[in-house]
């Protein structure tokens, strides 16, 4: 038997981390939480300073008999479940269930699992830090006592099935304030006028800008007009050249957030997807018999951009070699700290840099490797040098009338020569070149375009804008943004068109309730203070009970008079349009588990149920009266099928489209490539060029 025994939280991180240990040491999972509140009740003594009555998590009954059994036979326990406050709550209920002495040096924390972070961590053990172990206890708490008292409140009100949360019930909020500043958006016309002008052989573009005097916005299509009849001739005067030299720094390493962002526009990953994939990383994959399985990066829910010295100095090796000393950036950027951040750990980056994506091509799956490169480009680039713009901005003038030309070129590309930051409008930096002209210079116009416009609402959120938008305003934390956005899907209360949240009819009604007997729930600024209020716990400067007391006795009220004055809400269902073709009775649309379906409003005297199809306009290739639909795999992948399945079994990947082939009359599909959309055909060699 072996002297030690260490408890991590993840069996694929077990094998791995014994194997650096060595014999003395065994290893062991917990496999999460093994304690937690019921799920039956509350859970939470609120009259005995919001003491939480704690149960073993059915089913994890044999995983603790066996770490008992396992504790008794080693010389010392070491708790080793991830570096953060789901990690020390973990290791104290482990102390707890196991009798491990809360102030003995049991607990090892390492923010990559290597074999140096690895046996440095068990170098430096420490007791178990109550102050982390409280801040996630008054989550836990302040989480329960909400959804666990509102839940049921709007089951009996609206529906069951429904949920509140605090930081859901904000992130509601503002889906829905957006859904509305949409709705009430009233356009404003304004105008623009486009020139294009010639020197030499180079024909460049430029826009009105004004007068001499000032800066002029165009509202209407009248000032247009007025701007056109004072111009004489085609002949513009250059009245003013600027030309810059600007800097551009690399974005930092990835924090949680921006990786859930970076990875939304770049890789199209929902934020579930990309924290399960990190996690993986994270944990460890077998990259062969040299060094078999290691963790690629370090650990990913952070909120801190900090960057150790030994990944510093790795890196500036690195660069040094494959790009070159003008690329290096010596003795590395100080990372910002963002005014919420814990800093608890490192900025998500390789545990190595010199496991370059192209080295692990196959021993990762396709969205492991995306992912891991995007992790290991942004971390390159983080530490390279500043990229170098050179600017021209040149002021053409005809009669009084100002138009303003800009250009750049990339002087020495820096960071960008390996990794340019994604954005949520893909609007991209101009690049294009100026010819050279100088002061009192006369340059001949060929072609002015005036231009009417209107201003446009606020965009809907995408995953990555409001992820985003909840880091800034400081709700939540890492580690609730994916979850937090899961469960408004699963709800119902929101549905995604074109990859952007709009609430649902459901969402709206239970955001009203939340608005009118919760205020403080959905209260931006009250959410972020109990963030702050958190932070303050884990760093020992608030009690945690206090902090819970302080907002249950405001919460206790609202929710007394929520059950003494909350009507009860009939949804009506929405009519489908056709009959059942069982009873004759009217179909209606049902929200589920899964989104929407069709069932018969007799129910339950009948039960008929049917899925809801979206016919695309295309005949079946495969049988005669088949039609074309759009389907959602398990995975939420689009893909199209015939409506008679299962008799008809076709079914595509990519979007057929109505036209025949016009070389062999077969069926034509849309292929996304990363160029475009291309039409081909799915018999013969026929494609036509791809369009964006």
């Amino acid at each position: 038997m072996a002297d030690y025994l260490v408890i991590v939280e993840s069996p694929a991180k077990a094998k791995t981390i014994e194997r650096y240990l060595g014999k003395k040491y065994k290893v062991k999972a917990s496999i999460g939480h093994v304690r937690d509140l019921p799920r039956s009740t509350t859970g939470i003594d609120v009259e005995n300073n919001y003491t939480p009555k704690y149960i073993t998590i059915r089913g994890k009954g044999p995983v603790l008999q066996e770490l008992k059994t396992a504790a008794k036979k080693a010389k010392k326990v070491y708790l080793a479940a991830d570096p953060d406050r789901e990690g020390e709550a973990i290791a104290w209920h482990l102390a707890q269930a196991l009798n491990i002495d809360l102030d003995s040096e049991c607990r090892v924390v390492f923010n990559e699992i290597t074999k140096d972070a690895i046996l440095e961590s068990f170098k430096n053990p420490r007791a178990i830090n109550m102050d982390l172990v409280d801040a996630q206890q008054a989550r836990r708490i302040l989480d329960r006592l909400v959804g666990y008292n509102i839940s049921p409140l709007l089951w009996k009100k609206v529906k069951k099935g429904l949920s509140a949360g605090r930081v859901q019930s904000v992130t509601m909020r503002l889906i829905i304030d957006r859904e509305n500043e949409i709705k009430n958006f009233v356009p404003e016309e304004y105008w623009s006028i486009d020139a294009t002008f010639e020197k030499g052989k180079k024909t460049f573009d430029s826009v009105f800008y004004g007068t001499e005097k000032e800066k002029v916005k165009l509202t209407n299509e009248d000032q247009v007009n007025e701007v056109l009849k004072s111009l004489k001739g085609d002949e513009f005067t250059v009245t003013n050249v600027v030309k810059r030299e600007r800097k551009r720094n690399a974005s930092p390493a990835f924090t949680t957030s921006s990786l859930q962002q970076e990875a939304a526009r770049k890789l199209n990953f929902r934020a579930k997807k990309t924290m399960m994939l990190a996690q993986q990383l994270y944990e460890g994959i077998d990259i062969g018999k040299k060094e078999g399985t290691v963790g690629l990066i370090t650990y990913m829910r952070t909120d801190s951009t900090r960057i150790s010295e030994t990944a510093k100095t790795e890196s500036y090796e690195y660069i040094l070699e494959k790009y070159g000393k003008e690329y290096a950036i010596g003795e590395g950027k100080k990372a910002k700290k963002s005014t919420n951040a814990q800093d608890a750990h490192e900025a998500i980056r390789p545990t190595s840099v010199h496991r370059t994506p192209e080295s692990l091509k196959e021993v990762l799956s396709r969205d492991q490797l995306r992912l891991y490169r995007l992790i290991w480009d942004r971390f390159v680039a983080s530490q390279m040098a500043p990229a170098i713009l050179d600017t021209v901005s040149v002021d053409l003038v005809n009669s009084g009338i100002v138009f303003r030309a800009n250009g750049s070129q990339v002087k020495f590309p820096g960071f960008m020569k390996l990794y340019i930051e994604g954005t949520d409008d893909q609007t991209e930096e101009s690049t294009k070149l100026l010819p050279e002209m100088e002061i009192g210079e006369k340059i001949k116009n060929l072609e002015i375009t005036p231009n009417q416009h209107f201003t446009q609402p606020p965009p809907r959120y995408t995953e990555a804008r409001l992820v985003k938008e909840l880091e800034e305003l400081g709700i939540g934390r890492p580690s609730t943004y994916a979850p937090t956005l899961d469960v408004i899907q699963k709800r119902g209360y929101v549905q995604l068109d074109t990859k952007r949240f709009v609430p649902t009819e459901l969402g709206e009604i239970v955001h009203q309730l939340m608005s009118e007997f919760f205020p403080e729930i959905i209260n931006i600024e009250f959410t972020a203070k109990m963030e702050q209020d958190l932070d303050k716990i884990e760093e020992g400067q608030s009690n945690w009970v206090k902090i819970i007391d302080e907002f249950y006795q405001d919460f206790e009220k609202y929710l007394k008079h929520a059950e003494e004055t909350m009507e009860k809400i009939e949804i009506k269902d929405e009519p489908a349009g056709e009959d059942c073709e069982n009873c004759g009775a009217p179909m209606v649309y049902k929200l589920g588990r899964f989104g929407k379906f069709m069932a018969c409003s007799n129910f339950p005297d009948c039960r008929n149920t049917k899925a809801i199809l979206k016919l695309i306009g295309v005949k079946c290739p495969s049988c005669e009266n088949g039609e074309i639909v759009e389907r959602k795999s398990k995975t939420k992948r689009t893909f199209y099928g015939c409506n008679n399945y299962p008799e008809c079994e076709f079914v595509s990947w990519d979007k057929p489209i109505s036209r025949p082939c016009p070389k062999c009359s077969s069926l034509l599909i849309e292929k996304k490539l990363k160029k475009g959309i291309q039409i081909q055909c799915t018999k013969c060699d026929y494609e036509e060029s791809p369009v964006q």
